[in-house]
C-alpha cells in the first residue's frame, strides 16, 4: 500500500486496514514514530517504509525501512541515480548535524514548470559539484541533517508551503485568490491543528464593509479557482487582522477555532427524525461543530474525504448496516442520507414481507395438496 500517514491514520483508527496488506509505503507528509508504532500492533504488517521526495524528482528520492521500536524517524538515504546535498544559504554543505536545505541532483529530475520560466531557473540551478555542464539540482526548500549514521532527518519547510493529507498546498496562492473577490479587503490562510491530529486550513477574512460574503459563496468562487485540497476548511470573519509593533500580521495572535456552525446559504433547520439526529450527532463531534442543519452540505460545513470515512465507521455501527462511502458522497446532507436510509429499509421491510407471504402461501398450498392425498385414500 502506498499512501500518507494522515490516511493511514483514518484508516487504523476505523479499523478498515486490509488484512492482505504485507508492505506500507509512507510518503507526503512527516511521520512520526507514535503512528508506526500503532502500524506495528497489526501483526500482518511485515515492512514499513518512510519515503521522502518531490514531485518534481519523480516523487521519491530517498527511502527508509523503519523498525518497531526505533526512537528516531528518518527519511533514509538516497535511491540509487539520486545525490542529495544540504547546503547553506551560500551553497555549502553543512555538518553533520547542522541543518541544511535539501538540494536533490538526480537521473529523475523534471526539465521544469510548464510556461513558467522564472520559476524554472529559480528552483532548478547549475550543479556546483558536476563537472557536466547540463547537470542541475533541485532547490526543495525543504530542512534536513545529516544523523551520525548518515541517514537524513527531516526537519521542515523553510517558506510558508504546508501539507495537508499529503497535498502540496501554498498559502500564498490561496490568498491571492481571494483577494481577487470583491467583498475581501484582506486574508491570511495558515494552517491550525487545534486538536490533535487534524490540522486544517484557515482563512481569516476582513471584508469590504457591507459586503459580507457567505461561506459558501467563498467556496463556490474558490471551486473555479483551485482544486478541492486548496479550499480552506474553516472560514472566520475578523474586524481587523492582529498586527506586530513592524505592521506585520501577528499569526500567533489570530484567534483559535469555535464550534460555531459557519454561515451558509442554507437556512438552519434541525434534525427531526431519529434517523435525523443520528446522523446528526455524528457530524457534530467528527466537524467539532455545536450544531449542523439537515440541509447542511458536509463538505461546505469543513468536511473532507477521510472524516467522511469516520462518519461512515461510525455510522455503520450505530444502524447496524452496511452503508456504502459512495453513498454517503451521493448524498452529502443530512436529510438526503436519512431519505435514502428510510427508503433502503422500506424496501427491505417490504422484501422481507413479501418473502414471508410466499412462505405461508407455499405453507397453504401444501396443506391442500396434502388434505387432497388423505381424501383420495
Amino acid at each position: 500500500m502506498n499512501t500518507v500517514p494522515s490516511v493511514i491514520t483514518q484508516l487504523l483508527q476505523t479499523d478498515s486496514l486490509p488484512a492482505t496488506i504485507r508492505t506500507i509505503n509512507l510518503a507526503g507528509e512527516p511521520l512520526q514514530n507514535q503512528l508506526v508504532q500503532q502500524i506495528s500492533q497489526n501483526h500482518h504488517i511485515q515492512k514499513v517504509f518512510n519515503l521522502y521526495g518531490p514531485s518534481e524528482d519523480t516523487t521519491y528520492s530517498t527511502f527508509a525501512q523503519v523498525n518497531k521500536g526505533k526512537d528516531k524517524v528518518t527519511i533514509g538515504r538516497p535511491i540509487d541515480n539520486t545525490q542529495i546535498y544540504l547546503l547553506d544559504r551560500k551553497l555549502q554543505p553543512v555538518p553533520i548535524g547542522v541543518p541544511g536545505e535539501i538540494y536533490i541532483g538526480s537521473s529523475g529530475l523534471a526539465r521544469g514548470y510548464l510556461n513558467r520560466p522564472e520559476l524554472t531557473k529559480k528552483v532548478f540551478i547549475l550543479n556546483p559539484f558536476s563537472n557536466k555542464p547540463e547537470s542541475r539540482l533541485y532547490k526543495t526548500g525543504d530542512l534536513a541533517r545529516y544523523l551520525p549514521d548518515g541517514n537524513l532527518e527531516y526537519l521542515g519547510r523553510i517558506d510558508h508551503q504546508v501539507k495537508i493529507r499529503g497535498f502540496r498546498i501554498e498559502v500564498g496562492e490561496i490568498e491571492n485568490a481571494l483577494l481577487n473577490h470583491p467583498a475581501v479587503r484582506e486574508i491570511v490562510v495558515l494552517v491550525r491543528e487545534d486538536k490533535a491530529d487534524d490540522k486544517q486550513l484557515v482563512a481569516y477574512i476582513v471584508s469590504v464593509p457591507g459586503q459580507r460574503p457567505t461561506v459558501s459563496e467563498l467556496r463556490q468562487y474558490l471551486k473555479k479557482l483551485l482544486p478541492n485540497y486548496m479550499i480552506p476548511r474553516i472560514f472566520t470573519f475578523l474586524d481587523i487582522l492582529p498586527l506586530l509593533p513592524n505592521g506585520k500580521i501577528d499569526r500567533r495572535a489570530l484567534p483559535a477555532l469555535d464550534n460555531q456552525r459557519p454561515e451558509l446559504t442554507a437556512t438552519f433547520k434541525p434534525p427531526q427524525s431519529e434517523t435525523e439526529q443520528q446522523i446528526g450527532k455524528l457530524w457534530q463531534e467528527v466537524l467539532h461543530l455545536d450544531k449542523v442543519g439537515i440541509n447542511d452540505n458536509f463538505f461546505d460545513l469543513g468536511g473532507n474525504s477521510l472524516l467522511m470515512l469516520q462518519v461512515n465507521n461510525k455510522l455503520r455501527a450505530i444502524l447496524q448496516r452496511d452503508i456504502s462511502v459512495v453513498t454517503m458522497f451521493q448524498n452529502p446532507t443530512i436529510y438526503s442520507l436519512a431519505e435514502y436510509l428510510n427508503q433502503k429499509q422500506q424496501l427491505s421491510f417490504k422484501g422481507t414481507r413479501n418473502r414471508a407471504q410466499k412462505q405461508i402461501e407455499a405453507i397453504n398450498r401444501q396443506k391442500q395438496l396434502l388434505n387432497k392425498q388423505g381424501k383420495k385414500n
